[in-house]
């Protein structure tokens, strides 16, 4: 049985509110879960004390019986000093130039070190 803490969502179409729920990683997004830990809500300002509400020793009890935590509770939970903050690149790989295009840009910049010598 491999358990995750993630967001299920509630409220109605364009008011997102989530639970922050330890569920089976089976289970539906907003199915069965076995413990609410807290909620979330996304429309509330950054430094409202309501917009993330957690329950950190009962999730501190979660991840030592070996539940995984989901990028985003992960990213969520560091700000609260919870779990340390997850390593997210910002770029990522298949946005990058292809080959074709790299060699131009190498070429690009070789002329442009050729012309700044001369």
């Amino acid at each position: 049985m491999a358990l995750k803490i993630r967001l299920a969502r509630g409220g109605s179409k364009k008011r997102p509110f989530y639970k922050l729920v330890v569920a089976e990683n089976t289970a539906p997004r907003d199915g069965k879960f076995l413990e609410r830990l807290g909620s979330y809500n996304p429309l509330l300002e950054r430094d409202n004390k309501e917009r993330f509400v957690v329950d950190a020793e009962r999730v501190k009890h979660w991840l030592s019986v070996g539940a995984k935590v989901t990028e985003r509770v992960e990213k969520l939970l560091s700000e609260l000093n919870i779990v340390e903050k997850p390593a997210i690149s910002e770029r990522p790989k298949k946005s990058a130039p292809k080959k074709k295009a790299q060699e131009r840009m190498k070429a690009a910049a070789e002329a442009e070190r050729a012309a700044a010598e001369a």
